[in-house]
């Protein structure tokens, strides 16, 4: 039963608190992504890749506007029910969002980051699935990223075919 868009659990600053918080959780896992992998847009760059490969420099913005709209969608779900099933998705699909990166970079391990990212797909999809008994807000926050990490997917399978 979906409750009222306008009816939080939490109040006050609490629930500002952790708004900072999940922006910190999303902060964190996106740095730990990045943590050990210098260099990336050269090495993007030294891939052989497809024509319809965006360049390097589109990946900075599209990312941090796709973190922000993560934070906020898990908070809003946080609001509504606690810390619930659909957070628990929330974050096992930030864990392996964090993990990609390393995995594609850090490893050069196209073929594994590949399976790392259809099953950062499926997490996504169970948190959108989730969510949608939560917040319809919070549900179209995560669409966009859900997207991305579609187009990812795409991108990395390309990769890694036209590297092997």
């Amino acid at each position: 039963m979906e409750r009222s868009q306008d009816a939080p659990t939490t109040s006050g600053r609490r629930q500002w608190w952790a708004l900072v918080g999940f922006a910190a959780v999303v902060f964190v896992a996106a740095a730990i992504g990045g943590l050990g992998v210098q260099g990336t847009p050269d090495e993007y760059a030294s891939l052989r890749q497809p024509g319809w490969a965006p360049p390097s420099w589109l990946f900075g913005p599209v990312w941090s506007l796709l973190y922000a709209l993560i934070a906020v969608a898990g908070w809003l779900v946080w609001r509504r029910v606690g810390f619930s099933p659909a957070l628990w998705a929330w974050s096992a699909q930030l864990v392996l969002n964090a993990i990609w990166t390393p995995l594609f970079f850090g490893a050069g391990q196209y073929g594994l980051a590949f399976a790392e990212i259809v099953v950062m797909w499926l997490a996504i999809g169970l948190t959108v699935v989730l969510f949608a008994r939560v917040s319809r807000v919070a549900t179209a926050q995560l669409l966009p990223y859900w997207a991305w990490v579609t187009f990812a997917a795409a991108l990395n399978l390309s990769i890694w075919r036209l590297n092997s």
